[in-house]
This record gives C-alpha cells, sequence and structure tokens, in this order.
C-alpha cells in the first residue's frame, strides 16, 4: 500500500477554537448542499437518507440559531449541485433519484421562498461540478449519467434560463474538484473514472470555450477538496487514492501550471470539508479513514504548515460547511453510522 510521507510540521493549537452545537435540522441528510443567501441565511437543500433521495429544503438562521422548514423543491434529489445567482436565486442541478441521474435544474427566490423549474441540461448528470463565471454563467461540467462517466460541459444563461453546451474537457470524470482562478480560468482536478482515480488537471477558458491540459497533481486523489487561497494559488487536500486515505495537501501556482507538495494533515481523511478562514487559512474537519472523523485541523498558507484544533462533537462525512457573515463556519448534516440532524459552529 503507498504511504503519503511529506513531512508534515505538526503543533498543537496555540489559543482554543470551539465548535458548539446550534439548531438541530428537522432532517437528517447528507450528499445535500448548502448555500450562504444574500440576507446572511443558509439554505441546505435536499440530499439522502439512507437510500431515500430529499425534496425537502431548510433555513438557518444566524442571529437565532434556528432551522425553519421551508418549499421544497419539485424534485427530490442528492449528489446535485447548488450556485448562488448574480441576482440572488439559487440554481440546483442535476443529482439523482430512485428515477435515476437527472437533467432537471430549478431555482429558489428567497424573496418569495418560491421554487421553480428552469431549462434543462443537455445530459442528465449526479457527482458533477458546478462553476459561476465572471461573466455570470454557471459551468457545469462531468459526472455520470447512470454509471456512464461524462466529459461534456454546458452554460447556464440566468438571463434567458437556457442552456448551451460548450466544449468537452479533456478526461471523464466524476468525484472532481473545481476552483476559479484569479484570471477567471476554472482548474479541475482529479475525480474518478472507469474506476481509476485522476492525477490530471485542466483548464476552462471561459472566453475561448477551451479546455487545456495543465500539470498532473503529484497524487491521484477523489473526494478530496480545492480551495482558492488569497496568494492565488489552489490548496488541494487529502482525498481517496489508489487503496488509501490520503493526508497528503498540494498546492497549483497558476504561473507555472505545476503542483508541489506542501505539509500533510495530521490525519487522512476522504469526504470531509474545507472552508477558507476569514484570516486566510483554511479549516478542515471530518470525514473518513476507517472511522468517521470528528478532527479537525488548519493549514496556513505561510508556513506550509497544519495546526490541529478543537475537534467537532460528531464525527461526520459527507457534510457541508458555509461561512457566515460573522466568519463561523456553520458545519450541517452527513453520515456517521446515521444520518445527521446536527449543525456545529466553528469560532475561529
Amino acid at each position: 500500500m503507498l504511504k503519503e510521507s511529506y513531512l508534515p510540521t505538526m503543533t498543537t493549537t496555540a489559543r482554543p477554537q470551539v465548535w458548539t452545537f446550534t439548531g438541530r435540522m428537522t432532517h437528517a441528510r447528507r450528499y445535500h448542499t448548502s448555500s450562504v443567501l444574500p440576507n446572511g441565511k443558509v439554505l441546505v437543500v435536499g440530499g439522502a437518507n439512507g437510500p431515500n433521495a430529499l425534496s425537502s429544503v431548510e433555513l438557518y438562521d444566524p442571529i437565532t440559531g434556528n432551522w425553519t422548514v421551508v418549499n421544497s423543491m419539485n424534485i427530490a434529489r442528492y449528489h446535485h449541485t447548488a450556485s448562488l445567482l448574480t441576482n440572488g436565486q439559487i440554481l440546483v442541478v442535476g443529482g439523482q433519484n430512485t428515477n435515476g441521474t437527472l437533467n432537471s435544474a430549478e431555482l429558489y427566490n428567497p424573496l418569495t421562498g418560491i421554487w421553480s423549474f428552469t431549462g434543462n441540461m443537455t445530459y442528465n448528470r449526479s457527482v458533477h461540478i458546478a462553476t459561476e463565471l465572471s461573466t455570470g454563467e454557471v459551468l457545469v461540467a462531468g459526472g455520470s449519467e447512470n454509471g456512464s462517466y461524462l466529459n461534456s460541459a454546458e452554460l447556464y444563461d440566468p438571463v434567458t434560463g437556457s442552456w448551451t453546451t460548450t466544449n468537452n474537457m479533456i478526461y471523464t470524470r466524476e468525484f472532481h474538484r473545481a476552483s476559479i482562478l484569479t484570471n477567471n480560468y476554472v482548474l479541475i482536478s482529479g475525480g474518478r473514472n472507469a474506476g481509476s482515480y485522476l492525477k490530471t488537471a485542466e483548464l476552462y477558458n471561459p472566453l475561448t470555450g477551451i479546455w487545456i491540459s495543465t500539470g498532473n497533481m503529484t497524487y491521484a486523489r477523489r473526494y478530496h477538496r480545492s480551495v482558492l487561497l488569497a496568494n492565488g494559488k489552489v490548496l488541494a487536500i487529502g482525498g481517496h487514492s489508489i487503496g488509501m486515505y490520503a493526508n497528503s495537501t498540494e498546492l497549483y501556482d497558476p504561473t507555472t501550471g505545476v503542483w508541489t507538495m506542501t505539509g500533510s494533515m495530521t490525519y487522512s481523511r476522504h469526504a470531509h470539508i474545507a472552508v477558507l478562514l476569514t484570516d486566510g487559512k483554511v479549516l478542515v474537519s471530518g470525514g473518513y479513514n476507517s472511522i468517521f472523523q470528528t478532527s479537525a485541523e488548519v493549514y496556513d498558507p505561510s508556513t506550509g504548515s497544519w495546526t490541529v484544533v478543537d475537534s467537532m462533537n460528531v464525527g461526520r462525512e459527507y457534510h457541508t460547511a458555509s461561512k457566515l457573515a460573522n466568519g463561523q463556519i456553520l458545519v450541517a448534516g452527513g453520515y456517521n453510522i446515521s444520518y445527521a440532524s446536527t449543525a456545529e459552529l466553528f469560532r475561529a
């Protein structure tokens, strides 16, 4: 079995950083999405509870700490994506349920609380990526359709509510990650196709609609996370590689197109969360590596090192993380033998 070992800098927390429970969701769920609305509330959408896809939707109010059930989606789904549009609405796309993979899309209007259908994608897809471009369009790429891996990509225009196909990715892939670079290119990394784990990465140019290859990651990985740092580099974190759960992390430099290893996490993990904190550091929590992780750690880009911080109250994977206006991080749902309805706040 491959052992990843890039000399991690292991330290202990210099000051307490506290996880506290906040209100409990009405529905336990994983494979859901969470979006911070313009009014600061958090919209949690769909997901799965056991084999059942959920159409239910809930709102978290950071001021009261309470969850409120709001109107359900028209179609139950999990492994979908949710994108905040420039008009403040949430676009939910694709996913799957007991009927198979979906091509439907719907919009949530936070002013009315109503869901409405919008144009269908050209392709059914699940475990794809969706990225909001500087043009206001949403790029959807890859994923799988009832077991077939996709390299197709398409653009949603919120003005017309329609989809237009764009050039295909170079590689078919699912469970990949996307990051928008400072030059507005979209970086895609990793994932899986036909049972193979990918280390390949590619760039989408929104001006030309063309995909180009860029440097490969050092390690193949899926279920990883990627975060755009304040210095313009992209940090790829953990994931599942060939026969192992990874604790390795690496940096993509858009000026050179090269990935370089940086400090390893203390804990290997996949299906975790990663979010950029207000101070430019990166919080990672949860995931799975033979056990459900409660652990959390913070990456400091200035030193390339990870610091273990206070653990969550509940071990969880496939949860979501939302950065609130006050800088706190809301973690919601996930899986830990049962399906979690709990939520907790990280106070940096």
